[in-house]
């Protein structure tokens, strides 16, 4: 399906454009009579949205002039007007099939083409006649089947969109935290894994997958000279590194797809099942689930990992000093998971290995 949009507006092409493309609708734009003119001879459109309130020729004037032309007056037209536009009644007497006036949903735009235009998925055009009571329900039903495929399109986009901005972000700390490198996504993996065994439904949350990779990004806030530190740090250093968890749920705390247990995974992922962690001392399961399932996949690649101020351990030995602090610092239900996951786990490492 084309469309051709003929508006000097930039902010409604941009909005059409961020919706008809969740819809897979090719739009042109013309943002004159004349470049309409010759967008309509490069490649002819199915539908046309004019605008009223065009430079030069307005938008019932090339209305009435497409109409009167054989080689486009089949070509269906909506007619956009804004509060000092022109009237419905002014736009069907210049031959448009539909009239909407500005500011209008996307939604409801894409509908009038739809009924015009005979479907962008099929959708049979809306004659005028009466129809019996059931044939129009099941109409109804399959426009509305078709609106909630729109919005399902729609939400698939914003969710690349975040998951972008979110994997953006752990890159940014990533490139500052030099010693890490791939950390956030390898121990995302490992928390995922260990969820889907401990508690299936908390993958359900989205924010869940989220908190775990930006598990550290208060780090951001944390200076060169003590985050890179080859040595270990002072107690004043030690109490700087600590903030990094207040700070990046201070940070991701606007953030509303990150609320929830993803903000708790971004706090409180450095407390211990005995209560000597931080930054609130919580202690069994005062702590959240996810903070509970990421302190383990944290630990594990933290321990598996080369850092600047010392070697990685291999994973046999991590592996015993996870089990070892079962009950101490980690949640023992979190330690049987993994265990029973090491497996997987272990094949996790080995994908992240082979693609460096």
């Amino acid at each position: 399906m084309r469309l051709l949009l003929v508006d000097d507006d930039p902010g409604l092409l941009a909005l059409l454009r961020a919706t008809l493309d969740a819809v897979d609708v090719e739009l042109d734009d013309a943002e004159d009579v004349p470049s309409a003119i010759a967008s309509i001879e490069a490649r002819r459109p199915d539908a046309i949205v004019l605008d009223v309130n065009l430079p030069g020729v307005d938008g019932l004037s090339f209305c009435r002039r497409l109409k009167h032309d054989r080689d486009t007056r089949d070509i269906p037209v909506v007619i956009l007007s804004g509060s000092d536009g022109g009237t419905a009644d002014e736009a069907l007497a210049a031959g448009a099939e539909a009239f909407l006036r500005k500011p209008f949903s996307p939604l409801e735009l894409l509908a009038i083409v739809e009924r015009i235009a005979g479907g962008l998925y099929g959708i049979p055009f809306r004659a005028t006649k009466p129809r019996e009571p059931q044939e129009q329900l099941l109409l109804y039903a399959r426009d509305l089947r078709h609106l909630l495929e729109i919005e399902r399109g729609q939400r698939h986009l914003l969710e690349n969109a975040y998951h972008e901005t979110v994997a953006a972000l752990a890159t940014a700390l990533e490139s500052k935290d030099t010693g890490t490198r791939a950390h956030s996504q390898r121990v995302q993996r490992y928390a995922v894994e260990l969820t889907k065994f401990v508690h299936p439904e908390l993958v359900d949350d989205q924010s869940t997958e989220y908190g775990f990779l930006l598990h550290d990004v208060g780090k951001i806030g944390i200076p060169d000279e003590i985050l890179l530190k080859p040595g270990p740090l002072t107690e004043a250093e030690r109490r700087r590194m600590m903030t990094h968890t207040v700070l990046g749920e201070q940070m991701l705390g606007g953030v509303a797809f990150l609320r929830g247990e993803g903000l708790r995974v971004v706090r409180s992922h450095h407390e211990r099942w005995d209560g000597d962690g931080y930054p609130d001392r919580m202690a069994g399961t005062e702590i959240p689930l996810g903070a509970r399932i990421f302190a383990v996949a944290d630990a594990l690649d933290a321990m598996t990992s080369d850092r600047p101020y010392r070697k990685a351990m291999s994973w046999a030995a991590a592996g015993r000093e996870i089990v070892s602090e079962s009950g101490k610092q980690f949640d023992p239900d979190v330690v049987t998971a993994f265990i029973s996951r090491d497996r997987a786990l272990r094949a996790i490492r080995r994908e992240f290995a082979s693609a460096a």
